[in-house]
């Protein structure tokens, strides 16, 4: 039987450390703050936003919400940019994706700070983590990492197989893996014969956004299995890229949706906030 490998108490876990840091930063006079830019009503965002809200709350971070109308010049968006980047008071700003098609993403990650890019997607912040000099890491794939540290998953020499190629997941989860001597295959959409890649896979994470696409035939035996995808059914019911009834009896560990991955993206924000303070 596999073992769950529960996001859910890991993420409380790191909360309720940082809630500690907190405090003992306050004692101090000093107080973290995240800034989190929304423009337009993406109701998954909203939902996302809301999550980071509640999260910075309890951890005693402060926290402001800038939301912006969808028809925004990107003119207006770089001053608001600007004047986060030059307020001392924020000490992290996240840029809630999607946004509008008219907007250039990569130029509005360019603009936001290093110092204060807690979701780790400025270029110079990526060119850190791909060289291996301390930065801020991607939240998702540092939350998978912090799995892996937590579950003592060995990934020194590992077939390591990421399905997708995403600049918020996939590429960036590569590095993370590359850095502890793993052996990394990434896959994505032009990819040929993947079940024939998957299986050879010791480890398996999947960011591709299909729900179920994993299926029972795609791993082997005693695999760790990673589910990054979170998607609604037209029932309503929130399921992964995998297929969990059918693998869940095949693999060693696996990442349940929901309650896996996306409380440890979360918390990984919330590290990356006080991260930000401290190297102040």
């Amino acid at each position: 039987m596999a073992i769950i490998l529960d996001g859910k108490s890991l993420s409380k876990k790191i909360k309720n450390n940082l809630k500690d840091e907190v405090k003992q930063l306050n004692s101090k006079g000093i107080f973290p703050k995240l800034a989190v830019i929304m423009i337009g009503k993406d109701p998954a965002s909203s939902v996302y936003v809301k999550n980071k809200s509640k999260a910075c709350k309890y951890i005693g971070i402060e926290f402001e919400e800038f939301l912006l109308d969808e028809n925004i010049s990107e003119e207006e968006l770089f001053n608001l940019i600007d004047n986060l980047n030059n307020d001392n008071k924020i000490t992290g700003i996240l840029l809630q994706a999607p946004i509008p098609k008219h907007l250039d993403i990569n130029k509005a990650f360019e603009r936001i700070s290093p110092k204060k890019d807690v979701d780790g997607f400025n270029p110079i912040n990526v060119g850190k983590l791909s060289i291996g000099i301390d930065t801020f890491i991607s939240c998702t794939p540092l939350g998978i990492m912090k799995i892996f540290e937590e579950y003592k998953i060995e990934l020194q020499g590992k077939n390591v197989v990421v399905l997708g190629r995403s600049n918020i997941v996939g590429k960036p989860m590569v590095q993370c893996l590359l850095s502890k001597n793993a052996t990394v295959t990434i896959c994505h959409s032009k990819t040929q014969n993947i079940e024939e890649i998957t299986k050879r896979a010791d480890i398996l994470i999947s960011a591709i956004g299909k729900p179920k696409f994993v299926k029972e035939n795609m791993i082997k035996d005693g695999a760790v299995v990673i589910d990054v995808g979170i998607n609604r059914l037209d029932n309503g019911k929130l399921v992964g890229d995998v297929d969990f009834d059918k693998i869940e009896s095949k693999t060693s560990y696996i990442t349940p949706v929901p309650g896996g991955v996306g409380p440890m993206t979360i918390a990984c924000l919330m590290e990356n906030v006080i991260k930000s303070v401290k190297n102040k």
